[in-house]
This record gives C-alpha cells, structure tokens and sequence, in this order.
C-alpha cells in the first residue's frame, strides 16, 4: 500500500498533467494540420506525377518537402510515443491515487467501526449508569425507611425513657409512702410499749401499795403515758403523711393506669 501524496504533490502531478494533456491535444491538432497537408501534397505529387516531365524540379522540391514532412512525422510519432508513455505514467499515478483513496476509504471504514464499537460501549455504561442510579435509589430508600425506623425507635425509646422516669418517681412516692408507714408502725410500737410500761407502773402501785418503790412506780406510769402522747402525736403525723401519699398516687396518671 503506497503512502497518501501530499496535497502539494497532487496538486503538482495534476499541473504537470493537465500540461501534457495540452500539449497532446496541441500535437493531435498539428497532426490533424499535416495529414491534410499530407493529403494534399499527395494530391499534389498526383498532379506532379501525370507533370513529371514538365514539373520534374517542382517534384524534387515537393520530395524535398515530404522527406521534411516525414521527419516532422518522425518527430510528431516520437511525441506522441512520449504522450503515451507520459499517458501511462499518468494513468499509473491515477492507479495508485485509486489505491490510496481505496486505503483512506478502508481507514475510514475502521473508524466508523471503531465508533460503533465506541457507541456500543457508550450505550453499555448509560445502561450500567441507569442500572447504578435505580440502586443508588433503591439503597436510598431503604436508607429512608431505615431513618424512619430509627425515628419510630428513638420515639419507643423516648417514651419507655418517660415511663422509666414516672416509674422511678412513682417508686420513689411509694418509698416515701413506705417509709411514713414504717414511721407510723414505729410510732405505733412506741405506743404500745407505754402502754406496757403504764399498765406495769399500776400493776405495780396496785400491788405493793405505798411505798418508797411508789415514786418509781409512779415515773413508771409517767414515762408510759409521755411515750404513749409521743406515739399518738407521730402515729399522727404519720397518718396524715400517708393520706398526702395516697392523694399524690391517686393523682399519678402511671398509678392510675396501674390500679
């Protein structure tokens, strides 16, 4: 395969060229001259020839003419075997312009393959691109509803924390309800014990009577009566406390929905 010419050549080739197809059409219409020239002259040598006694120098003269008229011939045919042989070189260059328009045609054929092969492999990644963007919208919404859910936990989590804390204040209320009761069973205790210890201090004044164990007797019975006063004030107290607790609890909407 020969290498594409360069513009400057062609242009060159086609000058040289359209200058021999000049001078060949130059030639053929000197040759169109001397064949009628030669047509005549042999009208001529005709006529000299039923003269020949009479024109015997006008037909060496005219001989003389077509030796010279030969030789232009010669020289003419000599030409024109250069045109033919410039004619087939031109043609040879025609052929091998064919041959690199021929080339440059396949070349571009590749590349209106490779093209298509390019837009094929475009076509394939706007696909894989397509298929990408459906995941990537896909993973979205999942990571969407995976927001929500975390929402809705958080929301649970929010709640149980409120529970928990009415819970907690809600145990704390019964402690302290606890501890009040506890303090009224104290106070309670307290009661009974100088009651005890009253019912001893009379048993004991009813018993031995008078005495110098009275005055023992009697702080006995004193002691018994204070702790019974002390016991019936918290016993008290503690009742009213507890009542207070009691109010608070019933007020407690978690107390509430727990009775």
């Amino acid at each position: 395969m020969s290498q594409p010419l360069p513009t400057a050549e062609q242009d060159g080739i086609f000058e040289k060229l359209k200058e021999t197809l000049q001078e060949a059409a130059r030639c053929e219409e000197k040759q169109v001259q001397l064949l009628a020239e030669q047509n005549e002259l042999a009208r001529q040598r005709t006529e000299t020839t039923h003269n020949l006694l009479q024109y015997s120098s006008a037909t060496a003269r005219f001989t003389e003419d077509q030796t010279a008229m030969a030789r232009e011939r010669t020289s003419l045919t000599r030409a024109q075997t250069r045109l033919s042989t410039r004619s087939t070189e031109l043609a040879q260059i025609r052929t091998d312009l064919a041959r690199e328009r021929t080339a440059q045609a396949a070349q571009r054929t590749e590349v209106a393959v490779f093209r298509t092969e390019l837009a094929r492999e475009r076509t394939s990644l706007a696909v894989n691109r397509t298929k990408l963007a459906h995941q990537r919208n896909t993973m979205a919404a999942e990571r969407t509803s995976l927001s929500h859910r975390r929402t809705e936990l958080a929301r649970l989590r929010n709640e149980l924390a409120e529970v928990r804390t009415r819970w907690a204040v809600m145990r704390t209320r019964l402690s302290l309800q606890r501890t009040h009761l506890a303090r009224g069973r104290t106070f309670l205790a307290l009661t009974r014990t100088g009651l005890a210890i009253l019912v001893l201090g009379l048993a004991l004044l009813r018993y031995f009577g008078l005495s110098p164990w009275s005055v023992f007797d009697a702080a006995l019975a004193l002691l018994g009566i204070a702790m019974i006063i002390q016991g019936g004030k918290g016993y008290r107290a503690s009742t009213r406390m507890d009542k207070r607790c009691q109010e608070i609890l019933a007020a407690d909407p978690a107390f509430t929905d727990l009775t």
